[in-house]
């Protein structure tokens, strides 16, 4: 991202790493997933646990780190995909169901269940946001 510091890219990381360590409560996972309609069933592959753990978790409880992070990180991933897509997140819904030949074809959602995928899908909205996307 332009004009991001070190300094300010350390900072965020570790916020990232004490939110992740306290959890985040599952009414958060709503609230992202409304962003951009993501179903359940999305969501609980995003967050590497069942459909069915999700649903019975409280509004108040609070997943588990890894759960954490992977919400946290798609925060980021809505976030920058909206600055790309110019804050439509109708159209960030949609390119993120569709597939694209960067990803063999696959769609971005469908990656989102690895690290790995994440830094994807952000390499692709970054080439996009840079105008070499192909």
């Amino acid at each position: 991202m332009e004009g991001y510091t070190d300094t300010q890219w350390l900072e965020d990381s570790f916020v990232v790493v004490e939110k992740t360590r306290s959890g985040v409560s599952r009414a958060r996972v709503d609230e992202v997933a409304q962003r951009v309609g993501l179903t359940d069933k999305e969501m609980a592959r995003v967050l590497t646990i069942s459909e069915r753990t999700l649903h019975r978790l409280q509004p108040d409880a609070r997943l588990d780190g890894n759960s954490s992070e992977r919400l946290i990180l798609l925060e980021g991933l809505i976030r920058h995909g909206l600055d790309v897509f110019d804050g439509r997140a109708d159209v960030l819904a949609r390119w993120l169901r569709g597939p694209l030949p960067e990803l063999r074809r696959q769609a971005p959602v469908a990656l989102l269940d690895t690290t790995t995928g994440f830094g994807m899908v952000h390499t692709v909205l970054g080439r996009i946001e840079h105008g070499i996307y192909s």
